[in-house]
């Protein structure tokens, strides 16, 4: 079954519509079918958005052309990238592939946090740097140094093979979960829609506590169907500038301690239709942001969700990234370019695929709210992503030319071009280059 067709099951819509959905080959040559994955998640985001735009003018859904050139652009945007004219670093230098005792191990250190978490992990000074961490890595088992960085709060993941991942506990969680859930969390009355349907969303507003990729991902989509999206991350840790202005186009951000501004965060809720969430499950309890929590302050709210290991099993509680979750689940060892030395995707596939499979569910979910009443949850993990792609036959073929790849520009930004596709949908941002917290944390207008 396609990506498509198993994400429109989860969201249990009516399967004729898929007809409606036609897409051109996507140039991202791998081993697996990534291409597939890219343009099928594309497809139901765009899908979902149609579906209610034509709702909400009173008419029949039109057919959706996704085209795979932008679709493979806006997948590798790091890649594309321009700050006043220079490209970016994706990878910090204590990321990457390391050899250890008896394997391959991945590590992800572009944080600060996140590289002093790693140094402290080995024993190494504050300046160590790539060559200090790979003779550390070199004199350890894999396992061991894993489970040593999930203790430590390092990112740290041993490089499987696919059927040691398949034998995996975390795996076997994931893999009974569907590729997209969809949860009832309380009765609420119907909403209406706003009166301005010039966008699939008008009238919708957005709290995206969101970072690095994923949920950015969806919360973008989001606002280029219409939503007013408003980002809001705590002061700390700052946000990588780059990562931001690569995914953060049409949206607005604003910074707020939600230890000390609670009450500020409350008034934003009690205008919000949509939280979405992208930290490791039950990282944001201790502020009351559970799913059911949010519903009975907000009731008819939709949570969207997103983790990189899913919300059960042993590792549901580690932090993780897209190539974390490569390198575990065994797509590393696949995409090796010599058989012995670890490969990856090429593109953050997990990453952008399952923030449009997330924005697709919470499109979904609010037009059954505002048809059926009640609060929903929407959660997707990279994880069940990965097994997703895994599960597909066959790979992705390298184009016969070089792509151009269609771009967009602002601020002093370049950036790949806006993906999602519906009656009328923008082919440009509105918004790009905006810095990182730079606006106030409050909605930009009245619905």
């Amino acid at each position: 079954m396609s990506i498509a067709a198993q994400a429109w099951e989860c969201l249990g819509l009516d399967a004729d519509l898929l007809d409606l959905l036609q897409s051109t080959p996507v140039p991202l040559p791998s081993r697996l079918a990534v291409g597939r994955l890219a343009a099928d998640s594309v497809a139901v985001a765009s899908l979902a958005a149609q579906l209610v735009l034509a709702e909400r003018r009173g008419r029949r859904p039109g057919p959706v052309q996704v085209d795979g050139v932008r679709v493979a652009g806006s997948f590798r945007s790091d890649r594309l990238l321009r700050i006043d004219g220079r490209p970016v670093q994706g990878f910090a230098p204590l990321s990457g592939f390391w050899p250890a005792v008896d394997g391959w191990v991945r590590t992800h250190g572009n944080y600060p946090h996140h590289a002093r978490r790693l140094r402290e992990l080995l024993g190494l000074g504050p300046e160590a740097g790539p060559e200090q961490l790979r003779a550390e890595l070199a004199r350890r088992p894999v396992l061991e140094l894993e489970d040593a960085a999930a203790a430590g709060g390092a990112l740290l993941v041993a490089v499987r093979e696919p059927a040691a991942w398949r034998a995996h506990p975390q795996a076997r969680a994931v893999a009974e979960a569907p590729l997209v859930v969809r949860e009832h969390l309380g009765d609420a009355p119907a909403r209406r829609w706003s009166d301005r349907p010039e966008r699939p969303l008008a009238g919708i507003r957005v709290l995206d506590l969101t970072r690095v990729i994923a949920g950015p991902v969806a919360g973008r989509d989001l606002a280029l169907a219409g939503a007013d999206v408003l980002r809001i991350d705590p002061p700390t840790p700052a946000e990588i500038s780059w990562q931001h202005l690569d995914t953060g186009q049409d949206k607005r951000s604003a910074l707020l301690d939600l230890a000390g501004q609670r009450e500020r965060f409350e008034e934003l809720l009690a205008g919000a239709d949509v939280v979405l969430t992208g930290y490791r499950p039950g990282a944001l309890d201790r502020f009351g942001l559970t799913p059911h929590a949010l519903a009975e302050r907000r009731p008819g709210i939709v949570v969207g969700r997103i983790s990189a290991w899913g919300g059960t099993g042993p590792w549901s509680g580690r932090r993780g990234f897209d190539s974390l979750v490569q390198a575990g689940t065994g797509i590393a060892v696949l995409e090796s370019p010599d058989g012995v030395t670890p490969g990856a995707l090429p593109a953050q596939a997990l990453d952008h695929a399952s923030g449009h499979l997330l924005a697709a569910g919470v499109i979904a979910a609010l037009r059954a709210q505002r048809r059926d009443g009640g609060s929903a949850g929407v959660t997707v993990s990279l994880a069940r992503t990965a097994g997703a792609l895994l599960q597909l036959p066959g790979d992705t073929a390298a184009p016969s030319t070089g792509p151009a790849w269609p771009l967009d520009s602002g601020g002093g930004v370049i950036c790949a071009a806006p993906v999602l596709t519906f009656d009328g949908a923008p082919r440009t941002y509105t918004r790009i280059g905006a810095p990182w917290g730079a606006d106030p944390a409050e909605w930009a207008a009245t619905p």
